[in-house]
């Protein structure tokens, strides 16, 4: 059994939902009994998985031991846990949410050429996370940005109920909302606004664009990939 999960915790080093205190590399152990979202400690098998559970705003790899219950798809509570590596959020959500948008941007372009919103809010996203732009000039270009992706969207979403293909619709769509909430989020300065925007980033890349399988595989690949690079 793959023992490594992931986890939140809040900037005080504490479980949201529990009164424990984590250091790094210190082994921890549940001695009562263990029941999912009640008793033991808790993390997530993929790090997909674990943006459905933003409890705080520093993102963790653990490492899992003891007793195991795992809930199919989802999370799994163990009797031993220790947190091994902290992952920097705010890049690597951005870098996420302008992978997702880049996936799905094709179908977006196929079926409203004209239309270059979503686009050039993925390259502000971009130049934001190369520092290309950087302070007030990043944090007013990303909205602008998100805001003009967003009403691509929903220009999509109109449209849509004109198109035959609403699976690709949905797809192309989630290219707009993907750039949208990219930019937006590179333009939070709290830790914060930063966790909730990169959730919604993620949440909309894989509610918008999964419409198959494949794709939320695709999604969970994308995100270990640039996880190890840290």
């Amino acid at each position: 059994m793959n023992n490594i999960g992931y986890k939140f915790l809040t900037d005080k080093m504490k479980s949201t939902n529990g009164d424990e205190t984590w250091e790094l590399d210190m082994w921890k152990q549940w001695t009562g009994k263990l029941e999912l979202c009640m008793s033991g400690f808790h993390a997530c098998r993929t790090p997909l998985q674990s943006l459905k559970y933003i409890y705080g705003n520093r993102w963790f790899v653990v490492e899992a031991g003891g007793e195991f219950l795992e809930e199919k798809d989802d999370k799994f509570v163990c009797s031993r846990m220790r947190i091994i590596h902290e992952l920097p959020l705010k890049e690597i959500m951005l870098r996420f949410a302008i992978a997702c948008a880049k996936n799905t941007l094709f179908r977006f372009e196929r079926e409203i050429p004209e239309d270059d919103r979503p686009r050039k809010a993925i390259e502000i996203a971009e130049a934001i996370l190369l520092g290309k732009i950087t302070g007030i000039a990043a944090e007013s270009a990303a909205w602008s940005a998100a805001r003009s992706a967003e009403s691509a969207a929903r220009s999509a979403a109109r449209s849509a109920a004109r198109s035959a293909e609403s699976a690709a619709w949905s797809a192309a769509r989630s290219a707009a909302w993907s750039a949208a909430w990219s930019a937006a989020w590179s333009a939070a300065r709290s830790a914060e606004s930063a966790a909730w925007s990169a959730a919604w980033s993620a949440a909309w890349s894989a509610a918008e664009s999964a419409a198959r399988s494949a794709e939320l595989k695709w999604q969970n690949r994308t995100l270990e990939r640039i996880i190890r690079e840290y």
